[in-house]
C-alpha cells in the first residue's frame, strides 16, 4: 500500500574538503553533528522525535566506534535513542539507510536518520607490531627489570607509527589497483579515463554555479569561524583535457593508465537522511522528495573487478523493483575512479 511506502522526507550533506585541508581538526563526530543538526533544523522535526540512527564510517576511530550513539548524544535526541554503527567500505552510506528502512518496513521504528562520514585527516595511526605487544607486555611486567629488558628489547624501527593502510587486508590491493586491472580488462584507454574526468568535474561545476547543489549541501563555518565552506573544494573548476594528460600514472607507474585526475581524491564530509512511512510524514505536514522502491547489495571476488559491484547489485534491485534498467531516466554512480566507471558502463550494456 502507499501509506506503508518508506519515504525520503530530507537530505543534506555538508561540502566536502580534501585531505588535511579545511576540516583540518574536525573528528567524524563534529562532522556528524554539524550535517544531523543542521537536518533536524530544516526540517523543523524535534530531535527527540527521532527513533534510531544508522551511521556509517569506513574509517573508524577505536576512541569513538559508534559514532552514531555519539551523534545521537551530540544532537539533543532523546537519550533513549537508539544509535549504531554500520561499514561496507564504498557502500556504508547505502547500508545506513537500508538498515533505517528495514526497521520502518518491519514496524521496529516510525522515524530514523541514516548518514555517512569520514575524514582521512582524522585517522587511527597505529603502532608498530612490536611496540605494541611490548606496551602490553609492560602492563603486566612485575618488576623494574623486566620493564627495563621489555624496552631494552625495542629498536629504534619499532618506534615509528604505521600509517593506515588503503590495501585490502586479504588481498593486499588497493582499490587503484583494481582499477587498473579492470582498465585492462575491460580495455578501457587513457584517453577515455581522461575525458570522463573531465566531464565529471565540468559538470560538477556546472552544478555549482547553477545553484543546483544550494538546498543539498549546507554551509560550513567552523571555531574560530573566519572561514566558511560553502562548496566542495575538491572539484577541479576550469579544468581542461591539457589538465588531465599530463599526470602521470598514480598506481601502476610503468604500465597503468590510472591518474589522480581520474582517480577521487581523499576526502573528508558526512551527510544525513531522514527517513519514515509516508503516511506518517504526510501525518506531519512534511512533503516527501522521494521513495525507497527497491535495494540491493552484491559480494564479488576480492582480486578482480572488484569494484564492478553496481554491475552485479543493478539487476537484482531492478528485478525486485519489477523494472528494467530502460525504465531508468538518471542513474547516479559513485566514481571512484573514471576506469571503474567506464567498466561498470560496458558492463550495464550486457
Amino acid at each position: 500500500m502507499a501509506a506503508d511506502r518508506i519515504a525520503i522526507v530530507s537530505g543534506l550533506r555538508t561540502p566536502f574538503a580534501r585531505q588535511s585541508s579545511f576540516y583540518f581538526e574536525q573528528t567524524p563526530v563534529d562532522l556528524g553533528r554539524i550535517v544531523v543538526s543542521e537536518l533536524l533544523a530544516r526540517s523543523g522535526l524535534d530531535p527527540k522525535q527521532v527513533d534510531r540512527v544508522v551511521y556509517g564510517m569506513v574509517s573508524i576511530l577505536p576512541e569513538m566506534g559508534n559514532i552514531a550513539r555519539e551523534i545521537v548524544l551530540a544532537t539533543g535526541m532523546d537519550v533513549h535513542t537508539d544509535g549504531y554503527t554500520v561499514t561496507r567500505a564504498c557502500a556504508t552510506g547505502f547500508q545506513s539507510t537500508v538498515s533505517i528502512a528495514q526497521a520502518i518496513q518491519c514496524g521496529e521504528i516510525e522515524i530514523g536518520i541514516s548518514g555517512g562520514v569520514d575524514t582521512t585527516t582524522v585517522v587511527p595511526i597505529q603502532l608498530s607490531r612490536n611496540l605494541a605487544n611490548t606496551l602490553v607486555k609492560l602492563q603486566k611486567a612485575k618488576n623494574f627489570k623486566q620493564r627495563l629488558d621489555l624496552l631494552q628489547s625495542l629498536k629504534a624501527a619499532d618506534l615509528a607509527p604505521a600509517p593506515p593502510s588503503p590495501k585490502e587486508f586479504s588481498t593486499g590491493l588497493t582499490m587503484g589497483d583494481t582499477a587498473e586491472q579492470m582498465a585492462k580488462t575491460w580495455g578501457i584507454s587513457r584517453e577515455e579515463q581522461d575525458k570522463m574526468g573531465l566531464r565529471s568535474h565540468n559538470n560538477a561545476q556546472k552544478a555549482w554555479e547553477s545553484g543546483k547543489l544550494d538546498d543539498e549541501v549546507m554551509h560550513v563555518n567552523i571555531p574560530p569561524f573566519r572561514d566558511t565552506l560553502t562548496r566542495d573544494n575538491n572539484v577541479r573548476f576550469d579544468a581542461k583535457i591539457e589538465n588531465f594528460q599530463k599526470l602521470k600514472p598514480a598506481f601502476d607507474k610503468k604500465h597503468g593508465t590510472v591518474t589522480a585526475g581520474t582517480s577521487s581524491p581523499l576526502t573528508d564530509g558526512a551527510s544525513a537522511v531522514l527517513l519514515m512511512r509516508e503516511d506518517k510524514a504526510k501525518a506531519m505536514g512534511l512533503e516527501p522528495i522521494g521513495y525507497i522502491k527497491s535495494y540491493a547489495f552484491a559480494a564479488l571476488e576480492a582480486d578482480w573487478d572488484m569494484l564492478a559491484g553496481p554491475s552485479y547489485a543493478t539487476p537484482i534491485a531492478l528485478d525486485r523493483a519489477g523494472m528494467e534498467l530502460s525504465d531508468i531516466d538518471l542513474v547516479e554512480v559513485h566514481e571512484a575512479f573514471a576506469a571503474q566507471v567506464l567498466a561498470n558502463m560496458k558492463m550495464w550494456e550486457s
